[in-house]
């Protein structure tokens, strides 16, 4: 081989040592961007389905300890109508209490312990979700659905009811808290019944705005004469820059020995499946 024809074939070498560098780079980057694709369509949508259905499974199971408990076992089988909810034979009667007097638990002492049940309506019949005290990430929004602000009011309490959820990702409790509409039901259901709020209004506002939380949002020195629900969860999707404010108004109570309000029925007799 000539001197000229060997310089050629080691130019001929180096650019396909160069080529194939570049090469494996390219692979490299591609598979990494599948990957976080991948990871980010479970996170946000594969994670969100199931970890949404273990929560809906978990309130199930609440809401039938509620009515096994309910039910006292020495009164023994009735000829009439039943009122459970629970029965494939139930008629529920709703008799709701003069608003202004629900019954209201106290809060729970211990973190994450569950203690109430939300269901909204306007997102779906099979949407349910367990609220437990406490907001910490790992051990309630992650795990449980829905945090109940520590400190704040109890469900029919005067004041402010404030719970939080996760817009995306494990489980999505409040994904679609912007579809709300003026006028719609929530519902929190807890071992006395279930009571009744009416939506009212959204706001935005930065992380630092716990003023939302009072007894009277925004107003620290008010006195607070409504009992009020307030849900909360980050915004835009993808990001905790901002907050997405709910409120709505209480508007009364379903004693559980009278069964669940019309609207709720089909979705607390899933629950008992």
């Amino acid at each position: 081989m000539t001197v000229e024809g060997a310089g050629r074939a080691a130019a001929r070498r180096k650019r396909r040592r160069r080529t194939s560098v570049f090469t494996v780079l390219g692979e490299l980057f591609l598979t990494g961007a599948v990957l976080v694709l991948l990871f980010l369509g479970w996170q946000n949508w594969l994670n969100d389905i199931i970890v949404g259905i273990q929560q809906h499974d978990a309130a199930g199971k609440l809401s039938q300890e509620w009515q096994r408990a309910a039910v006292t076992p020495t009164t023994g089988p009735t000829t009439g109508p039943t009122t459970d909810p629970t029965s494939p034979t139930s008629t529920p009667t709703p008799t709701p209490t003069t608003a202004g007097k629900p019954k209201v638990e106290k809060e729970p002492t211990v973190n994450a312990a569950r203690f109430g049940i939300l269901m909204v309506p306007r997102w779906g019949a099979d949407y349910a979700r367990p609220i437990a005290q406490g907001i910490g990430v790992l051990d309630v929004l992650d795990k449980i659905g829905i945090g109940h602000y520590p400190g704040t009011q109890m469900p029919g309490q005067v004041g402010n009811f404030a719970i939080a959820a996760h817009r995306l990702a494990y489980g999505g409790g409040f994904r679609d808290i912007y579809k709300l509409h003026v006028g719609d039901h929530i519902f929190v259901e807890t071992k006395d019944g279930w009571y009744q709020y009416t939506y009212r209004n959204l706001q935005y506002v930065q992380p630092s705005e716990v003023n939302v939380l009072q007894p009277v949002p925004e107003q620290p020195n008010a006195k607070a004469t409504q009992r009020m629900i307030t849900l909360t969860t980050c915004n835009p999707f993808f990001s905790t820059a901002e907050r997405m404010v709910a409120y709505g108004l209480f508007d009364t109570w379903y004693p559980r020995a009278g069964g669940p309000p019309a609207e709720i029925a089909k979705t607390v007799k899933a629950e008992s499946k």
